[in-house]
């Protein structure tokens, strides 16, 4: 199928285009812009920038992706870039940033994502695959977003956070420290409640695979122990998994420390 772009869109000369690309009306794209094959543009987006989009993303009316990132230190035609991958969905007035120098360059988001209305991923920021930002979710520069993420709607993340893969955080959170891999957290600021059981279910995980993590989670973040000696503990006590082993290495390698917890774990599964 040929390309469709609308008559009043208005296309760089720079833009690159593959094919079976559909482009609404008013559409603006400028700078060294990519767009693989399938892509499809809603009325009135904007896309600018040293920007790269996979195949079949559809990017929604309003959204405005690729342009210049939200710091002080960046300098106004500084080349820096953004890399979306394959089969994304950014729908209304979402704002996607470039990268800052200082922070590597580059803002990578993977595939499979769901970006919901008035979501915003800041400069620097690497986000997963298969990952949900709800309405109006926000990640503030060079955060880290693990595989298969759940955001919940008006939920910010500070600069510098990640987020371990699997790991659900529930609407209007405030996330100012790293969130465990895994785990299912709400508040402000954010707070582990307990193991995601549902969402490793739903990810094929069985109820007794699921035991070591449940393990693992009871001694790093409802014992009381602090996080060196909760770490050792599980490592001499909890049987290695590839989960427990990632749960472990992601503690270690926290920089901005882990969001706190409940004493006791929710009752949920």
């Amino acid at each position: 199928m040929a390309n469709q772009i609308h008559s009043t869109a208005v296309i760089s000369s720079q833009v690159t285009l593959g094919d079976n690309i559909i482009i609404g009306p008013y559409v603006v794209i400028e700078g060294d812009v990519s767009l693989s094959d399938g892509v499809e543009i809603g009325a009135h987006a904007t896309i600018s920038g040293w920007t790269k989009i996979g195949r079949n993303c559809r990017i929604f009316p309003h959204a405005s992706v690729g342009y210049d990132p939200q710091d002080k230190k960046y300098k106004r035609g500084e080349v820096t870039f953004l890399e979306i991958g394959e089969n994304n969905i950014i729908r209304e007035f979402v704002t996607i940033n470039r990268g800052t120098i200082d922070g590597g360059s580059i803002t990578r988001i993977g595939n499979n994502n769901l970006l919901m209305a008035y979501a915003h991923v800041a400069h620097d920021c690497k986000v997963g695959n298969d990952c949900v930002i709800a309405n109006a979710g926000t990640l503030a520069g060079h955060v880290v977003v693990g595989d298969n993420v759940i955001l919940g709607g008006l939920a910010a993340v500070h600069q510098f956070c990640r987020i371990g893969k699997q790991a659900m955080i529930g609407g209007c959170s405030r996330v100012t420290q790293d969130i465990p891999p895994y785990s299912l957290c709400v508040g402000g600021p954010a707070l582990i409640y307990n193991l995601n059981a549902i969402g490793l279910k739903r990810a094929g995980m069985t109820s007794s695979s699921m035991k070591p993590l449940k393990e693992a989670f009871r001694i790093m973040f409802h014992s009381g122990f602090a996080k060196n000696n909760a770490i050792e503990q599980v490592e001499k006590e909890v049987e290695q998994t590839s989960e427990v082993k990632h749960l472990i290495e992601f503690a270690k390698a926290s920089e901005r420390g882990l969001c706190g917890s409940v004493k006791e774990p929710s009752s949920g599964d």
